[in-house]
């Protein structure tokens, strides 16, 4: 074998349809695209749910529901995590850097602290929002609650 001796495998290459080149080439007139219509012109591409001049799907089902755009939406924070942080790392004051830092929350988060589990250190946390019954469990353990 030598350079000039090679070949791809036998079958491995096949020369392409040469569309639109007379009769005798078998793929001459319509180029194997059928008889007229969009699919038949050059440049044709459906656009995406088009179904055939139907009415869409999308379009025949009602809308439903509200989104409020101007929704403020908090990551909850319960006293039983509060707990667990003060015994896992040792922390007395928690506050959005804190949380941060330890991989609780994200940097543009907002926090909001619920009332869920017991809370027996003594801690201070700085939150966003707390609810009346997270900020009553929190005085009666002698910690504190700032509201940012």
């Amino acid at each position: 074998m030598e350079l000039h001796n090679l070949k791809p495998a036998k079958g491995s290459v096949k020369s392409n349809k040469r569309l639109g080149r007379g009769q005798g080439s078998g793929y001459g007139g319509t180029s194997s695209r059928g008889h007229k219509g969009a699919k038949s012109r050059s440049g044709y591409s459906r656009k995406r749910n088009f179904e055939g001049g139907q009415m869409p799907l999308q379009m025949r089902l009602p809308k439903r529901g509200f989104k409020n755009p101007n929704r403020t939406s908090y990551v909850p924070l319960n006293l039983s995590k509060v707990q667990s942080i003060h015994e896992k790392f040792g922390i007395n004051d928690i506050n959005h850097e804190t949380l941060v830092a330890h991989g609780i929350i994200n940097k543009g988060d907002k926090v909001k602290l619920l009332a869920n589990g017991e809370l027996t250190a003594k801690v201070s946390v700085t939150v966003n929002a707390a609810s009346a019954t997270a900020q009553e469990k929190i005085k009666a353990s002698g910690s504190s609650v700032n509201l940012v």
